[in-house]
């Protein structure tokens, strides 16, 4: 297997499921409803919604970084996007989004080569490699984060 499958397998199980680790980011999204996504259990922390926004734009930002090739980094706004609708209809739209993010992410993954993988990020001191194992880490973190809110 190339280093390219592994990446995306490992993207893929860290977000879909299959994951060594436990559950996935929407595994564990799955049976949540718009009202417990929406709550603040815990003081201080960021919503199980807010998480997800931050979770897709961040898969948007790297696709972004890799497809573009330019120097990209999100507003505040951009990083954790504010939750102003909490219906039902608007969580449905928030995960619409997130798995919309990760399969665009995904794609542009398939259309590297390992010679792109050593390539410097513009604007950063990293490569696409080091790079896309963040944005799996990435996703495991707030994986956590969410799993840990659900129980709250």
């Amino acid at each position: 297997m190339d280093e390219i499958k592994r990446i995306k397998s490992q993207l893929r199980r860290a977000f879909q499921g299959e994951a060594w680790h436990g559950p996935s980011v929407m595994e564990l999204l799955r049976d949540v409803t718009a009202e417990q996504a929406a709550a603040h259990p815990i003081a201080g922390a960021h919503s199980i919604w807010e998480l997800t926004l931050h979770i897709a734009a961040w898969e948007r930002f790297v696709m972004r970084r890799i497809v573009e090739a330019e120097a990209l980094d999100p507003t505040d706004e951009e990083n954790f996007p504010a939750v102003v609708d909490t219906s039902a209809k608007a969580w449905t739209a928030a995960l619409e989004a997130v798995n919309r993010n990760h399969a665009e992410l995904l794609d542009a993954v398939a259309g590297l080569d390992d010679e792109r993988l050593a390539e410097i990020v513009p604007g950063k001191p990293y490569s696409i490699y080091f790079m896309l194992h963040g944005v799996i880490q990435h996703d495991l973190y707030h994986a956590g984060q969410i799993a840990l809110l659900k129980k709250a």
